[in-house]
């Protein structure tokens, strides 16, 4: 069992509980509100709900228990780093692995083996997703940055929150975009019907921008170059899957697998054909701007190669 007590300041006054305790802990939003749920954080040694505005002076309490199988396991997974210091890591995550541990994802997880290969991690973040700054979802791959120690991870965490880093994906989409480059700009919210997902059909959602621009039109296929403004979870499979364009092989937003290329041939996408090509950023304690590039994997370039033998 952990406490942790935070005393607010004059200028955290007036802020939400549940958005204050989330930046000063590290953990996540929804995690702090289901902390205030059961009651495991109180204001005063008093229960409040989620949207109680602090006041200065308030002390905030966080009890938190310790689940079961909740410490993180280190395992000698191959993981191919791309740049290491005492801070940060940076890595290239592969398709089909997922970021940290969870339901159903116990072991096997990117976080298992940087475990592993760094031995030292963050310790802020929960204990089975230390350093987690951001995430790429189970099905895309690219480049991923993970703090090291906690003040990495303020810093790293803040540059995302101020929409500073530099992002870069690249995606195969059903069929033809009219245009050569553009602009989505939809709210994206936890959709109404389906609360796993995300949709951009919400009453209150949160602002996302995502630009883009074509690189290479194929027969009913093109490929993209996507630039974040904004972070949403599954921000370019929902953008793109909302304007009837989904990423090839998502199996959630548009459920495009297949795309006819021939009388009775087709090509099938086994998983989404999006890839997480750049990240740039300030490192945390030198402030010496850093990018990462990785290129796109074997999977994604037989895909594209297949679509170049048919004529547009």
């Amino acid at each position: 069992m952990a406490l942790e007590k935070i005393i607010i300041n004059k200028e955290e006054a007036g802020k939400r509980i549940d958005i204050l305790a989330a930046e000063k802990t590290g953990i996540t939003r929804s995690q702090i509100q289901k902390l205030i749920e059961k009651g495991s954080l109180t204001i005063n040694s008093r229960p409040v709900s989620r949207n109680y505005r602090t006041k200065a002076g308030d002390i905030i309490e966080i009890t938190i228990t310790e689940e079961k199988n909740s410490e993180l396991i280190s395992e000698a997974l191959p993981l191919e780093i791309l740049y290491k210091d005492e801070y940060l890591a940076v890595v290239n995550k592969p398709s089909g692995m997922v970021v940290y541990p969870a339901a159903g994802h116990s072991r096997g997880t990117l976080m298992n083996a940087l475990l592993y290969h760094c031995k030292k991690l963050a310790n802020i973040g929960g204990p089975l997703r230390p350093g987690v700054v951001h995430r790429l979802d189970k099905d895309t791959s690219g480049v991923m940055v993970i703090a090291l120690d906690d003040r990495a991870y303020y810093d790293l965490a803040g540059q995302f929150k101020q929409r500073t880093i530099n992002r870069k994906y690249i995606a195969l989409l059903y069929g033809n975009l009219r245009e050569d480059k553009g602009v989505i700009s939809l709210i994206i919210g936890r959709s109404e019907s389906d609360r796993k997902k995300m949709s951009t059909r919400v009453e209150r959602g949160k602002e996302a921008v995502t630009t883009w621009k074509v690189i290479e039109r194929f027969h009913g296929a093109v490929l993209i170059e996507a630039k974040l403004k904004t972070g949403r979870t599954h921000q370019i499979r929902v953008h793109f899957a909302s304007i009837g364009h989904p990423v090839l092989g998502d199996k959630t937003y548009g459920k495009k697998i297949e795309i006819e290329v021939k009388s009775k041939e087709k090509i099938l996408f086994p998983r989404q054909m999006l890839h997480a090509e750049l990240l740039g950023f300030l490192h945390p304690v030198t402030g010496e701007y850093l990018e990462f590039k990785s290129p796109l994997p074997e999977d994604m370039e037989k895909k594209i190669k297949q679509l170049r033998g048919y004529p547009t």
